[in-house]
């Protein structure tokens, strides 16, 4: 199944072996007890036996290159626990800002490693710091530099049970973002919805009366950015939010705080096909009809099937 625009996958972006979120329930047969809750956080707090157990782990490699982990396995936590292994000497990491980072992932059922790294696969990954869907990355990062060195054990469920994943998760660059865009403004096509924007540049739509579901993919720029073309094999971070037809919003990242940072080409394929060739900076409207959006079906399981979705979204970067 593609990513949706939907806050609750954005984390499965990083990659199915980096879990950023959400943590087990328990810990069967464990050696660590049950976790408490941080305060105002929710994250649940590691026990003295789960900082033992990342402390013990063995990091060897050199800075810019893949790490190796060694440990005596099982390694279990009750609780998401992170460890610096070492601290960058580059750039500060400052909270709302772009950061890209590279990561290799193991089991600590047997100590192997799980998957290939982003270095292996020159796929380094981005996010937003301060993002609420990497709760279990930023209160250790924010402040750190480039460079920095961490550890992520995460307890995990999957259909075998309760699983240990042991990230090595290295910042290789930080960027600061524009938090809106920015640049020549277009006059719209006639008879679509109108967008109207407040002073932080968050937007809103008026839906004409009679506006009729177009059946193809309706794609209106509504400001023109200086920046580069966006191509579907980069990853975008852009600033949204989602409508359906009858003018209530489904979905914004203005409303969860942040931009969303994804591959374009893990999106629904209205916004593959409406953001391809689109410059940086651009603001751009869609109307995206079922079949470039999330199917002709709905269920339980796919609200949204069947609708016609708008979207508003000012791209801010592309890399």
């Amino acid at each position: 199944m593609k990513l949706r625009t939907s806050r609750g996958l954005v984390a499965i972006a990083l990659g199915t072996a980096l879990v950023l979120s959400g943590c087990a329930g328990g810990n069967d047969g464990g050696a660590s007890p049950s976790p408490t809750e941080s305060a105002g956080t929710g994250v649940p707090t590691p026990s003295a036996a789960d900082v033992a157990a990342v402390e013990a782990i063995t990091v060897t490699g050199d800075p810019g290159t893949e790490a190796t982990l060694e440990f005596e396995a099982p390694l279990e936590v009750s609780a998401p626990t992170t460890r610096i292994v070492s601290e960058g000497t580059g750039e500060e990491l400052v909270e709302g800002n772009q950061v890209t980072m590279q990561f290799v992932s193991y089991s600590g059922a047997d100590a192997a490693k799980a998957g290939e790294s982003t270095w292996a696969t020159d796929t380094p990954q981005s996010f937003t710091l301060g993002d609420p869907q990497f709760d279990l990355l930023n209160p250790d990062l924010i402040g750190q530099k480039v460079g920095t060195r961490m550890l992520l054990a995460n307890p995990i469920e999957d259909q075998s049970g309760i699983t240990t994943v042991i990230n090595l998760v290295e910042v290789v660059s930080t960027k600061e973002i524009p938090t809106r865009a920015e640049g020549e403004a277009v006059t719209p096509a006639e008879g679509l919805p109108v967008v109207t924007l407040d002073e932080s540049g968050k937007p809103s739509i008026e839906i004409p009366e009679g506006y009729t579901a177009p059946t193809e993919l309706v794609t209106q720029t509504l400001i023109k950015g200086a920046g580069a073309p966006v191509s579907l094999d980069q990853t975008i971070t852009a600033h949204y939010t989602g409508w359906t037809l009858d003018g209530k919003v489904f979905d914004s990242s203005w409303e969860n705080g942040t931009p969303l940072t994804i591959p374009l080409s893990n999106l629904v394929k209205g916004w593959q096909d409406g953001l391809t060739g689109q410059t940086v900076g651009s603001q751009v409207l869609l109307v995206i009809p079922p079949a470039l959006a999330y199917g002709e079906t709905p269920s339980e399981d796919n609200p949204l099937g069947g609708e016609t979705l708008i979207f508003v979204l000012d791209i801010l970067d592309a890399s």
